[in-house]
C-alpha cells in the first residue's frame, strides 16, 4: 500500500513524511529479518537482495555496487544541476555470537550479529527512501536524493572508500547519516559540530631476537621484557609527543610470546588500535607512533617490524548540515528532541565521506525510555527500541524537505 492510498483508506490526507502503520510494520519486520541474517564486511549478498528487491518494488532503480554488495539508488533524475542530498546506511554485521536469551528474532547465523545498529540504520535510510518516492510521484519532493547502502563499514579502513570509488558521490552536494546510540532515549538524537567520532588506525607488531635460556637473559634479547616495555612505554612516550588536546591514544588489545618458562622466546607479536580526536594529529600519528616503538624496541636490542593500518578520520560534522538535521528533528519531534552529544572515541568510515563533500551524522537515540541500564555498542545483547524507525525516516525525510531552500 502506498502512502497516498493508506490516505484514502483512512479518509484524511497524511502529513508529507509521516509513516502510515503499514509501513512502519513493514519496516519493523524488513529489521528484524535483517537482524536474523546478519552479513559480515562484503559478503551482504542476502542484505543486498533484500534492499533491492523492496526498491524495485517501489518503482525505484537500484544499482548494486561494482564490489558485489551494497547498492546507491537515487529518487527522481539529477540533471546536473544544484547538488543531490544524500543519504547513507552501513548494512554488515559483527563476528560475534548474539547472546540476548528473550528474542525471537535474535539472530539465526552462529557467532554473527547485528550488534551495532546497521540493521537499524539500513532500515531507515530504506524507509526513507520509501516516503520519499511516494512525494516524487506526488510531485512534492522539491530535488532528487541518493540512498547510499555501504558494505563493510566494520572493516577498516571501511567500504565508504570502496563505494567512493564506485561513484556514489557523483552529483552529491551534502550528506546525512545516523548511528544507534544506547546511551540516547528513543525519540531523541544526539548532535554535535564539528568532530563527533575520533580516528581509529589498527596496529600490529611483530619484534624478533635470537632467544636463550631465561638464566642467561644479558646473553641474548630479553623479549619479553622488550615485549612488555612496549605495551608500557609506547603510549606514553606517544602521548608527550602531540599536543595532549589531541587525544592521541595506542591502547593494546593482544599480546602474545612464549611456550615455555625457563626459554627466552624469539618472537612477540602485539596488536592494538591507535585513537586520536584531532583530524591534524591523525595524520601526524603513523610518524610518532612507529618512532616511538622503534625506539623502545632498539633499547631492548629487539628487532622490530611494523604494520600500521590507516583506519578512518574523524567524523567531522559540518556546521550547516548540522543545523539541518537539528531543524529537521525539531521540525518532526520538537525543541526537547535533540541533545548534545559527546565526542566519541569510536571511529566510522562516514567520515571518509566528509573527506569531500560536507554532512552531519546523527546519533539516533534507540533506548527505551524510563530504562537506565549501561549499554553498549559491538555487545552480544545489543538491541534498539524499534520506534527509533520510525524517528530516523522522519528526520531524513523532514531533512530532505528543508534541504531544498537552503
Amino acid at each position: 500500500m502506498s502512502l497516498e492510498s493508506e490516505a484514502d483508506s483512512a479518509g484524511e490526507a497524511v502529513l508529507p513524511g509521516v509513516l502510515p502503520e503499514a509501513l512502519r510494520a513493514e519496516l519493523v519486520a524488513f529489521r528484524r529479518d535483517m537482524h536474523m541474517h546478519p552479513e559480515l564486511g562484503n559478503q551482504e549478498f542476502r542484505t543486498t537482495a533484500a534492499i533491492k528487491e523492496r526498491l524495485e518494488r517501489a518503482g525505484l532503480k537500484p544499482r548494486v555496487l561494482a564490489v558485489g554488495t551494497g547498492l546507491v539508488c537515487d529518487i527522481g533524475d539529477w540533471d546536473g544541476g544544484r547538488p543531490m542530498l544524500a543519504l547513507r546506511a552501513d548494512i554488515d554485521g559483527l563476528p560475534i555470537p548474539d547472546t540476548k536469551t528473550e528474542c525471537s528474532y535474535r539472530s539465526t547465523v552462529p557467532d554473527r550479529a547485528h550488534a551495532c545498529g546497521h540493521d537499524v540504520h539500513t532500515t531507515v535510510v530504506l524507509g526513507a527512501g520509501l516516503v520519499l518516492a511516494d512525494l516524487h510521484r506526488q510531485g512534492l519532493l522539491p530535488r532528487p536524493v541518493r540512498l547510499i547502502f555501504q558494505p563493510a563499514e566494520e572493516v577498516l579502513p571501511g567500504g565508504a572508500a570502496d563505494a567512493i570509488d564506485c561513484g556514489v558521490l557523483e552529483g552529491v552536494g551534502r550528506m546525512l547519516a545516523v548511528h544507534c546510540d544506547p546511551r540516547v532515549d528513543a525519540g531523541r538524537i544526539g548532535l554535535r559540530q564539528g568532530a563527533i567520532t575520533s580516528a581509529c588506525d589498527r596496529l600490529e607488531i611483530s619484534l624478533a631476537g635470537p632467544g636463550g635460556h631465561t638464566a642467561r637473559p644479558h646473553l641474548t634479547t630479553d623479549l619479553v621484557t622488550a615485549a612488555a616495555r612496549v605495551v608500557t612505554d609506547v603510549p606514553a612516550l606517544v602521548a608527550r609527543r602531540v599536543d595532549t588536546r589531541a587525544g592521541l591514544a595506542v591502547t593494546w588489545g593482544r599480546i602474545e610470546s612464549g611456550h615455555a618458562p625457563n626459554v627466552i622466546p624469539q618472537q612477540a607479536e602485539l596488536s592494538g588500535t591507535v585513537r586520536c580526536l584531532d583530524i591534524d594529529a591523525w595524520r601526524e600519528a603513523p610518524d610518532i607512533v612507529v618512532a616511538a616503538i622503534d625506539e623502545v624496541a632498539n633499547l631492548h636490542r629487539a628487532k622490530s617490524e611494523i604494520n600500521y593500518v590507516r583506519g578512518v578520520p574523524p567524523v567531522v560534522n559540518d556546521p550547516d548540515v548540522t543545523e539541518l538535521v537539528r531543524d529537521a528533528m525539531i521540525a518532526r519531534r520538537g525543541v526537547d528532541s535533540v541533545e548534545s552529544t559527546e565526542q566519541s572515541l569510536g571511529g566510522e568510515d562516514f567520515s571518509w565521506y566528509l573527506q569531500h563533500v560536507p554532512g552531519a551524522m546523527a546519533r539516533l537515540g534507540v533506548r527505551p525510555p524510563g530504562e537506565r541500564t549501561v549499554r553498549d555498542l559491538h555487545q552480544g545483547d545489543f538491541d534498539a527500541d524499534e520506534s527509533a524507525i520510525t524517528v530516523g525516516v522522519e528526520l531524513f525525510t523532514a531533512a530532505a524537505l528543508m534541504d531544498a531552500d537552503r
